[in-house]
This record gives structure tokens, sequence and C-alpha cells, in this order.
């Protein structure tokens, strides 16, 4: 009878016991449960444009519709040829249909204006050897001794460069953020005086490619931008 009476209490002194250390682990987990720090890791690199789309836009006034016709066939023909013995391929290039404007047309137009029709022409580069394009459109001067001007072709034309590979780029840019992320939590870690635990959530992070400056369209810088919430604990 006393022995099993020692085997109860010692029953109940153990269930005590380990109803005293649920409910302790209960309060630490809630306690922590908050115990988070929320940090943002930045990744960035420069790159040189891989692909470029120069639009090359003319122009040509009359009042003889076929006449400007004729004399935009030669323009385009001169900067096709100009284009082409500078090692630019045929299937580089589109053509695009005259653009015709009717002053005489325009409801509120001046009527007193010199000419009648306005025909623009562009020529569209796209290319992957972005540094021979560069070096083409610093020799545009040139065919200023065949009499054509290229016009600027302004913000309905601009010259645009671009990154396209940037997802090969993108898996070591992740990582890159990702570490630099967690440096910055570590960091405040250190200064709360805690440890940093598991990662609670993180995001796939932000991609943006811009250019360097207005300067230098053609390099670009990559940016990435993630969002990383740890854990922390004593």
């Amino acid at each position: 009878m006393k022995e099993k009476q020692i085997i109860s209490a010692a029953l109940v002194a153990l269930s005590i016991c380990m109803l005293g250390w649920f409910i302790k682990a209960g309060i630490d987990d809630f306690a922590n449960k908050d115990r988070r720090v929320n940090v943002k890791g930045l990744a960035e690199q420069e790159v040189e444009a891989d692909k470029v789309t120069w639009p090359i836009v003319s122009k040509e006034v009359g009042n003889d519709l076929p006449g400007l016709y004729d004399r935009i066939g030669a323009t385009q023909r001169k900067i096709k040829n100009f284009l082409v013995s500078n090692g630019i391929k045929e299937d580089e290039l589109t053509i695009n249909a005259p653009l015709v404007i009717d002053l005489n047309a325009r409801e509120y137009g001046d009527k007193n204006q010199p000419y009648r029709y306005i025909v623009t022409s562009v020529i569209t580069v796209t290319s992957q050897n972005v540094k021979q394009v560069r070096q083409i459109i610093a020799r545009q001067g040139d065919l200023l001794k065949d009499g054509i001007a290229i016009v600027d072709g302004g913000y309905e034309n601009p010259i645009k460069y671009e990154f396209v590979s940037f997802k090969s780029m993108k898996p070591k840019m992740m990582q890159e953020a990702i570490e630099n992320a967690e440096k910055t939590a570590q960091q405040f870690a250190e200064n709360s005086h805690s440890q940093l635990d598991k990662i609670v959530s993180a995001d796939q992070g932000q991609f943006s490619i811009d250019d360097r400056d207005s300067n230098t369209p053609w390099i670009k810088k990559v940016r990435v931008v993630t969002t990383v919430t740890y854990s922390l604990k004593d």
C-alpha cells in the first residue's frame, strides 16, 4: 500500500514537472513570437546594353507629292547603303512606309505655308552589336555629304538601349541581396543582444534596370531589392 502511494506521489510530481515545463515553453514561445527583424537586401551591378534600337528619321517637304516620294525613295536607298557599308546587316533594318502630312488638310493650319506636304521616312536599326551601332551613330554626319540631313527623332523615335539578358544574372544577384539582408539582420541581432534564427518570410525581389545617367544611356544599372524577415532568439 505504501509503495503504491509512493508511486502515485512520484507520478503526480512528474506530471507537475512536465506541466510546468510545457507552460514555460508556451510562455517562451508566446514571448518570442513577435521577436522578428524585417530587413532589406540590395544588390547592384553596372552592365552595358546588349540591344539598341536606332530610328533614323529624314524628312522632305514640297508641293509635288509624286516628286516627294521619289526623293524619299532616293534618301532611303542612300541611308541603307551607308548602313550596310558600315557593317549593318539586312535583317537588322526595318524600312517603314513614309508618313505624309497635308498641311492644307489641317482645319486650323496656316494656309500661307510655302509648301503643302511633309513626308517623313523612318529606317530603324535593331541590333545586338551596340558598340558598332554607336560608332555609326557618331559618323551619321557623313550622310550630309550626300545631301541627307538626319533629323532628331524626338520623343516619338528616340534611340533606345536595352539590357535583355539580365535573366541570367537574376539568381546570383538574388543570392547577393539575401546575403546583404542577412548581414544587416545579424548586425541588428548583435545590437539587441539576440541571436539570428530562421527566415520567417522573404519576397522574390524587385528588379529594375535604369540608365546609369542621362549622358551614357547604353550603360545600365541593374538593381534588386529583397525583403527578408528573420526571427530572433536569446
